[in-house]
């Protein structure tokens, strides 16, 4: 069984300033299920919030500190990025799911004071490691809204969720996923998580059949290696009739499910974990299906004789469904006449490629994201950059002779020693830096430590570490409280306790 928990900011305070040993909140006590209010949108969605918890491929940025939720991007939590977007679509009644009590006592902390008076946010602790559909199964019976809006907590984009609600609700469609342009990968400039001076090629892309007017999903492959050939089934060419297939789109983890088709699919299949790799595949491979079809052998039994003709007769008309997918009333035109039960709308909404959306789900892309958000994407950042591109906040002090380039970010109250050198990177609040140290391409969490004569290139630095004198880094990640010794160069490693 999974452990579900939901508790809301009066819950989080009380508790944890008062009682501290007590559950958040015991099976006597549980919430009224949640609704969005007609105040906050015209459809009837639950937004749920999917925020992981400590990931693995994430390590050593995360700790029992910074769950992944809290990473830093340009020294604000990712989650915030996520919260800023849906408020305004005003959404702003929401669940928050997290992997582990733990970490859910830490994001829900952070809620508490940075929202309580913006938004209405629930947080739901499930058990860690259970994926992303068991996620949603484990507060299932919370799920009450016609529709749910399902959003990734690692998200950092200016694209409206409020307009994948729009296609889903215009289309009546049992999931619609997001879909926007590939991002780009890697540093304009060495010394990245790469550490390369070209961009990235991905190791693998997502295969995406769309119909001719891009409105709906007819065949999905996930994570396809490059290299491999990708297989379409005949049946599925046959029945298309027409199908344009893209490998430039990716998955954007927005989705809107209907509820009823979710939790029916969440509760037939429980061996499902994803919902990009296991439930938006099944949903898009089966939206034609109907007991005819699944069936073949009831049909053959019905003792009309025909069962071949007949099933020959339903292919033509699968046919002429997907090549017609352009009708938004397609489906119940076909199913009046066939009595295809089981028949489902799958539609996309494809971003516009001016827009910007990048998950937070590697190491790479957290170099990427922040240095996005004090660059290119800078309106993103919700801050005002100067007139030479970059944040220094008044209260930094900074040395002699020492400069801080465009596209960077320098923290509350840090202090950074005489002729420094800071290109592409973000130093976070009340670090201490000595003298002629070079940062570049690089991420500095609070209250780190660089000693003098270091540097530092397309590395993280988390929290509270401690660099000594005369260190070179490149292409690094120093966890949390680590301290990396006097004199040693280095290149590619990971300082972590075992």
């Amino acid at each position: 069984m999974i452990s579900e928990r939901l508790y809301t900011f009066a819950d989080f305070v009380c508790k944890t300033l008062f009682e501290p040993l007590i559950n958040l909140i015991d099976d006597k006590k549980k919430k009224k299920p949640l609704f969005l209010s007609p105040s906050n949108s015209e459809m009837d969605f639950q937004v749920v919030i999917l925020a992981g918890g400590f990931s693995s491929n994430l390590a050593p940025l995360v700790s029992k500190e910074v769950p992944k939720a809290l990473l830093p991007v340009a020294n604000r939590p990712v989650l915030s990025y996520v919260l800023d977007l849906l408020e305004s679509s005003n959404l702003k009644d929401l669940i928050v799911v997290v992997e582990g009590e733990d970490a859910a006592l830490t994001v829900g902390g952070w809620i508490s004071s940075a929202c309580v008076d913006r938004l209405h946010v629930e947080v739901a602790a499930v058990a860690e490691n259970v994926g992303t559909a068991g996620a949603l199964k484990a507060i299932a019976h919370h799920l009450t809204a016609k529709d749910i809006l399902i959003v990734s907590g690692d998200i950092v984009s200016d694209i409206s969720p409020g307009a994948v609600a729009a296609t889903h609700t215009r289309h009546d469609a049992a999931v619609t996923a997001m879909l926007c342009a590939e991002p780009v990968s890697g540093p304009a400039e060495s010394g990245g998580a790469g550490g390369k001076d070209k961009i990235k090629k991905p190791a693998c892309y997502d295969i995406i059949g769309l119909d001719s007017s891009k409105q709906f999903l007819l065949y999905i492959a996930t994570g396809v290696e490059v290299k491999r050939d990708t297989r379409l089934k005949k049946s599925i060419l046959c029945a298309a009739g027409k199908m344009e297939i893209r490998s430039d789109l990716v998955d954007s983890h927005i989705y809107a499910f209907k509820r009823s088709v979710l939790q029916e699919v969440l509760e037939q299949k429980p061996t499902f974990r994803c919902l990009k790799q296991d439930v938006l595949p099944y949903l898009v491979r089966t939206q034609l299906r109907s007991d005819v079809f699944s069936d073949e052998k009831a049909v053959e039994e019905n003792g009309s004789g025909h069962g071949k003709n007949n099933m020959q007769n339903n292919d033509g008309v699968s046919s002429q469904i997907l090549s017609n997918a352009f009708l938004p009333s397609f489906h119940k035109v076909y199913e009046s006449g066939l009595d295809i039960r089981k028949t489902h709308k799958c539609c996309v909404y494809i971003a516009d490629e001016s827009k910007y959306c990048v998950r937070l789900n590697s190491i790479q892309a957290f170099m990427d994201v922040n240095r996005d958000v004090i660059g290119d994407a800078n309106h993103l950042s919700g801050y005002s950059f100067s007139a030479h591109h970059n944040i220094v906040h008044p209260s930094a002090e900074l040395g002699s002779k020492t400069t801080v380039g465009p596209h960077c970010m320098l923290g509350e109250g840090s202090q950074v020693g005489d002729k420094c050198n800071v290109k592409r990177s973000v130093i976070g609040r009340h670090c201490r830096i000595g003298s002629n140290v070079k940062v570049v391409n690089s991420v500095v969490m609070d209250h780190a430590t660089i000693g003098d004569g270091c540097s530092i290139q397309g590395s993280v630095i988390c929290s509270n570490a401690q660099l000594q004198e005369r260190v070179a880094l490149r292409d690094c990640q120093v966890e949390a409280g680590y301290v990396v010794f006097a004199g040693g160069e280095h290149k590619g490693e990971t300082f972590a306790r075992k």
